[in-house]
């Protein structure tokens, strides 16, 4: 089925419905962005004679004709290939090359980073666009399969060269009906609210609001800013969003909503990173039960498990239900396995593996990676997690990100937990470092939030909490954290820190 398929029933049977807004301002209702997404595929197809399979490179800011964009390639049956907006041009480079992407959206502010030997160039809102607009509409979605390649996601590649997951339509449509089975219902006048980049977990989600022929908002800014969320929130209501918990920390402690909440929002969905509890509680106690959190990877897009609303509610067992990431989604299967991939008892750490309709066909002409990756139908996540009796997975950390001292396990998630309760202590991120008697030593890297907060008194506290072995031997006390373009820490960039101070 071609995921457009989900635009033209909604065009059919909500016509007048309102489909797209720009911050207040209602861009399009379903009938007009159906009939642009159909008239763009005639313009890919009869103007620049792309053909099914073919790549689209999307190199833009979060706007309303990215959905067009978007849709309008699955139209055509073409293959998009996200790209995030804040990517150096080196990079962006590479990855059209990489995709073989015969023609590329850009947004006008990001044109000047692109390729001038790179594929075709249509800048939205460009003469080019309106010609796109302006040509004969393909009646109907081309016909695609289950296993058609329809989503070519570039990992955020903190290490490495990013590989392109390949996602079927059968992929997102997985995802798609787990978003209803296990995150959070939709119903009619809701909308979804594009404060994150819509080249990655945001924009997934605009397929199962599409399904259910709710709104789309973009902020008129096109990116992240806590005070216009919360007019919007007001504005739209029974508006829902995805976040990054670094943006969930941002909003919990605007002035504004740490005084009066977020008015109008249904559900705030995080995940793409570690939530610490101490986060999760002071979102709960500021925006009440509308949390949700997903684990997922572009292996396996926003689908592993869930927490969902009920799941965040107090009780006997929140604390360890707040430190996981939930249970399996409906449509998988989940295992903590060792290296040969057999699975391991209840409470022991091993690898996170999943299998299902959700995971990815493979890696773009990476055979090798795929072979690794892919193993007996599992795929092999690099995730380190446990899972309890009653099904509730606890991440650790990436298999790299262990640290083993004196022969023992040292999960640096445990160790950031423990410092994060500490009040002094605004952001943290625990790595090791080679050491000649241990193997390896912990050192954490800490944003301090109080100047006077010195190394003394994150040891003390450490010993009040974890085991002594576990506590870090080095602090390092530095004004941020290096991230790479989705919020995450750059791990690799503090160990080469401390690499250069040998």
């Amino acid at each position: 089925m071609n995921l457009a398929e989900l635009l033209a029933r909604a065009g059919r049977s909500e016509p007048d419905r309102a489909a797209l807004f720009l911050g207040e301002r209602q861009i399009a209702t379903f009938a007009a962005l159906a009939g642009q997404a159909a008239a763009l595929a005639g313009g890919l197809r009869h103007l620049h004679g792309l053909q099914p399979g073919d790549r689209v490179g999307l190199v833009m800011k979060n706007c309303p004709d990215y959905v067009v964009a978007l849709f309008g390639a699955w139209w055509a049956g073409l293959v998009v290939v996200p790209l995030n907006a804040k990517l150096h041009a080196r990079e962006f480079a590479q990855a059209l090359e990489d995709s073989g992407a015969a023609l590329c959206f850009a947004t006008q502010d990001l044109l000047a980073s692109l390729p001038s030997d790179g594929p075709v160039v249509v800048e939205a809102g460009s003469a080019d666009w309106q010609r796109l607009l302006a040509a004969e509409p393909v009646a109907e979605p081309h016909p695609q399969e289950m296993d058609s390649l329809a989503w070519l996601f570039f990992t955020s590649g903190t290490t490495g060269r990013p590989k392109g997951a390949m996602l079927s339509c059968g992929n997102l449509l997985t995802m798609t009906a787990c978003y209803f089975m296990d995150v959070d219902p939709i119903g009619p006048g809701e909308g979804l609210l594009h404060a994150a980049p819509m080249s990655h977990g945001s924009g997934i989600y605009i397929l199962p609001f599409m399904a259910a022929a709710a709104t789309q908002v973009v902020p008129e800014s096109g990116g992240f800013d806590p005070a216009e969320i919360a007019a919007l929130c007001r504005h739209h209501q029974q508006i829902s969003l995805f976040a990054a918990p670094t943006m969930v920390r941002r909003l919990v402690r605007h002035p504004e909503i740490a005084a009066g909440g977020l008015l109008g929002l249904k559900t705030l969905v995080y995940g793409g990173g570690p939530m610490y509890v101490a986060d999760s509680r002071d979102a709960l106690d500021v925006l009440g039960n509308r949390l949700v959190q997903i684990y997922g990877q572009g292996e396996s897009p926003m689908t592993i498990t869930a927490l969902n609303k009920a799941r965040h509610l107090p009780g006997p067992n929140q604390e360890q239900r707040l430190a996981s990431v939930g249970i399996a989604q409906s449509l998988v299967q989940l295992r903590v396995a060792d290296e040969e991939g057999r699975p391991l008892p209840v409470g022991e750490s091993g690898e996170i593996l999943v299998r299902g309709p959700s995971v990815m066909l493979g890696y773009w002409q990476r055979p090798d990676a795929t072979a690794k990756t892919l193993r007996d139908g599992w795929l092999f996540t690099g995730d380190m997690g446990v899972l309890d009796a009653a099904g509730y997975l606890t991440l650790k950390d990436r298999s790299k990100d262990l640290i083993i001292s004196g022969g023992t396990n040292i999960y640096p998630r445990e160790v950031e937990e423990c410092l994060l309760t500490h009040a002094g202590v605004a952001e943290v991120s625990v790595i090791g470092r080679p050491h000649p008697d241990w193997g390896e030593e912990v050192v954490a890297f800490v944003v301090a939030s109080d100047p006077a907060l010195d190394a003394a008194a994150l040891d003390a506290h450490c010993l009040e909490t974890i085991a002594r072995f576990k506590r870090p031997k080095h602090y390092r006390f530095v004004e941020r954290l290096p991230k790479n373009n989705y919020g995450k820490v750059m791990k690799t960039a503090l160990r080469e820190a401390l690499a250069g101070e040998s």
